[in-house]
């Protein structure tokens, strides 16, 4: 029997775990995920970080201890714990970086969520990210918000490869292209080496449906439930599309022909909420040369068990997603008004986890403060 993930990978599909703690680490899984699972590269965001610390006690109690003993702020302390998970994961994948030219092998950290609608704060923040983990194959994660989109510009312009992170809807997606394009147009301009600086768009999936599903089931209608567990993938093939328009611009072009890579197109949320959809839906659904599919490990062991990769289920599927969302319009359900509220729910959820580590941090470190 095929190898689902090797089928994936041999798609042109990257293989991404969308989960870090400090157990995956000194454990070795990490390292068993890349060698076993073909695991190339690993995200993270402020949820699984909280996650991670709250119930991974133990294995951040040393660490701990030192930076109360020091009486750090608690803003350094949740900096400095996880930096240190991000670079030794960047250690873990640094052989695929090598092997891949700069391709694969990343890991990523992202802003503090706080400051996802201050464009000046978020650049300062990228700098000392990239900075404090130290390692090339490091992706700083900033989220696509009207504030985000410059910031993302002047990162790229400075040198620093970045994740795109909370993409919902097309139209915010190609501008999250713009700003790729203007900020590796501008490294190139100041002659900065370009041929390693990566790029991906982190384009939610799960979440379309759980929203859109959810006004279905309210409506009851048979016409609505016909809908049901279309939206996300339809999004996601409509955010394919533009993808493949804006790379077949001569602008684009000339940047590859200047070395520089590509901003791929990166599948998050990918673990199936709804338990009535196939487990694997996210990712053999969204199988397409040059993607990345991050995803949790459950999702990761039910592809490796039982995942159906039946080649390309992206291209030419444009026409066929916009009748759906089509559909959705005549039964009420507005997209732009639903992908909205999901960029604003996602920078809030990551920024309640951001403060509730804080909060529990704060009393860990002043446990273990001296004088």
């Amino acid at each position: 029997m095929t190898d689902p993930l090797n089928a994936l990978t041999a798609s042109g599909v990257s293989v991404w775990l969308d989960d870090l703690d400090r157990k995956r680490l000194t454990s070795g899984n990490l390292a068993e995920l890349v060698a076993e699972k073909h695991v190339t590269g690993v995200t993270t965001n402020p949820s699984i970080f909280h996650k991670a610390i709250e119930s991974g006690a133990s294995d951040y109690a040393a660490q701990i201890a030192e930076l109360g003993s020091r009486q750090v702020s608690v803003d350094e302390a949740v900096r400095s714990l996880t930096m240190a998970d991000v670079r030794t994961a960047c250690d873990v994948l640094r052989p695929t970086w090598d092997a891949t030219d700069g391709r694969d092998g990343h890991v990523s950290i992202e802003v503090d969520p706080r400051l996802a609608h201050n464009t000046d704060a978020t650049i300062a923040e990228a700098r000392a990210l990239w900075w404090g983990v130290d390692r090339p194959n490091a992706l700083i994660k900033i989220p696509a918000t009207m504030a985000g989109l410059p910031a993302i510009t002047a990162v790229l312009n400075a040198g620093i490869s970045v994740n795109v992170t909370l993409i919902f809807s097309v139209e915010r997606y190609r501008d999250v292209l713009r700003a790729w394009a203007d900020g590796v147009s501008g490294a190139v301009r100041d002659d900065r080496d370009v041929r390693r600086l990566a790029s991906v768009a982190s384009f939610f999936v799960s979440r379309v449906d759980t929203a859109v599903d959810k006004r279905i089931d309210a409506l009851g209608t048979p016409q609505a439930k016909s809908l049901r567990g279309l939206a996300a993938l339809a999004n996601a093939r409509l955010a394919w599309a533009a993808f493949e328009k804006f790379v077949d611009t001569p602008e684009v072009k000339s940047l590859l022909v200047a070395g520089a890579q590509l901003q791929r197109p990166l599948w998050a949320s990918t673990g199936v909420k709804d338990p009535t959809f196939p487990d694997t839906k996210y990712v053999t659904e969204l199988v397409g040369y040059g993607t990345v599919n991050t995803m949790p490990e459950a999702t990761l062991v039910a592809i490796a068990d039982h995942g159906i990769v039946s080649g390309d289920k992206l291209s030419g599927m444009s026409a066929e997603s916009a009748v759906v969302w089509s559909q959705l319009a005549l039964i009420g359900i507005d997209q732009s008004e639903v992908l909205a509220e999901l960029e604003s729910a996602g920078v809030a959820a990551f920024e309640r986890a951001w403060v509730e580590l804080l909060a529990s941090l704060a009393d860990r470190l002043a446990e273990n403060a001296i004088g």
